[in-house]
């Protein structure tokens, strides 16, 4: 038996007025998933346990099989994880955004923030503007690193766990009330500004319509984690395939094999197909028992509020990925269980995080059965079939 988790990230979402009531979900045409939902168990599963924030690194620890009460101690340890960072016991990690700030003469504090990704900001381009924040604000406490996309590193030696927003919580707002209290903090990202407003590399981005890269953004502090071995916990050689750090990071952390997909960025323009072709070399020619494929885009497009271009992340979820894994595993004569699923929903009315239970659809090849439901939020919820702890779905799929 192989066992492959597809994971939408942010796929869930709420009923939208402009297509009738429906969720993106519900609105998209996705054959593949109407192919297998009434053969499959559907239903919903809280995968933020109660008091914790909503987050990919709590969702996506849950649906690994981790109980983030127990396991999770902050975001940014976990991409630590992913870029090659080494965290001693008195570090302390924290995402360093590259964001897109208002450009006017209003001081930092009263700016808007109006983009948390930079206009998903290349790599290539991220890079040049953290080697300029690095040159000016690295120092024997600060140490700053290159992720990907808009996504990078800061460590704080001999740091403490401070209160900090995520900046995709905060979109459109001005921006004084959810600075860091801690003042260095503060004061860095008021000096990125200056460093990085009139870069040169985002005079050209303004020329070309992008978002300026213009000031750092620190959350997601935490400290060194300790997760246990996905094989040792579970019996199963397993692959991760993610275009991000956090889910890089979860993978290195849990012993799991990375598989890096040439054209995977995570955004809406990602290799759909190279993620598929890769899970199913590691299944079928690999030896691997549990490949775990991430998409990031439903999340993002979720975070740009874009209902269109959120309804297009699932439909090439579905067709560019989940298609042709039923395909290609069919023609194998492999049996196999495939659990779709968000890690939590990033509704396009708010464009940021709940902490809603989210649809899970569990298919196994091996059993014929016919139901009457499709695979979205409202037949999820109309099939009576809950999950309250979102951790426990792992052992359901590896059975």
């Amino acid at each position: 038996m192989k066992y492959i988790v597809v994971l939408g990230d942010g796929m869930a979402d709420e009923p939208v007025s402009e297509i009738g009531g429906m969720t993106p979900l519900e609105y998209a045409k996705t054959p593949a998933m109407d192919s297998i939902a009434p053969k499959s168990e559907i239903g919903l599963a809280h995968t933020i346990p109660e008091g914790m924030k909503p987050g990919s690194d709590t969702a996506n620890l849950a649906v690994l099989g981790y109980d983030p009460e127990k396991y999770y101690t902050g975001r940014s340890p976990l991409e630590a994880l992913s870029i090659g960072v080494p965290l001693k016991d008195t570090d302390i990690a924290m995402r360093c955004n590259i964001v897109t700030l208002s450009d006017d003469n209003l001081p930092y504090s009263e700016k808007t923030i109006i983009d948390h990704s930079s206009s998903e900001i290349s790599t290539e381009d991220a890079a040049v503007l953290m080697e300029a924040i690095q040159k000016e604000l690295n120092n024997d406490t600060y140490k700053f690193y290159v992720g990907t996309s808009y996504r990078h590193l800061t460590i704080w030696d001999k740091g403490e766990i401070t209160e900090l927003t995520p900046p995709h919580d905060v979109l459109g707002r001005v921006v004084g009330e959810y600075l860091p209290q801690d003042q260095y903090l503060r004061k860095m990202m008021e000096k990125s500004y200056d460093i990085l407003n009139n870069h040169p590399l985002n005079i050209e981005r303004a020329k070309k319509g992008l978002n300026k890269a213009n000031s750092i953004w620190f959350w997601g502090a935490g400290t060194r984690p300790a997760l246990d071995s996905f094989e040792g916990k579970y019996g199963k050689k397993g692959a991760m395939i993610s275009a991000v750090d956090l889910l890089k990071g979860i993978a290195e952390g849990t012993g799991m094999h990375n598989i890096d997909v040439p054209g995977a960025n995570g955004t809406l323009e990602t290799n759909w197909e190279g993620k598929a072709e890769a899970a199913v070399k590691a299944l079928l020619e690999d030896n691997y028992d549990f490949v775990y494929i991430h998409m990031e885009a439903p999340d993002e497009m979720g975070h740009q509020g874009s209902l269109e271009r959120k309804i297009k992340a699932i439909e090439y979820l579905d067709s560019r990925v989940l298609a042709r894994l039923i395909e290609k595993m069919d023609a194998s004569g492999e049996d196999y269980r495939v659990l779709v699923m968000p890690d939590h929903p990033t509704p396009v009315s708010c464009r940021t995080h709940t902490s809603d239970p989210v649809p899970y659809m569990l298919y196994d090849s091996t059993i014929n059965k016919s139901a009457t439901w499709l695979y979205n939020e409202k037949d999820a919820a109309k099939s009576g079939n809950v999950v309250e702890k979102g951790y426990t779905l792992m052992g359901r799929l590896l059975k």
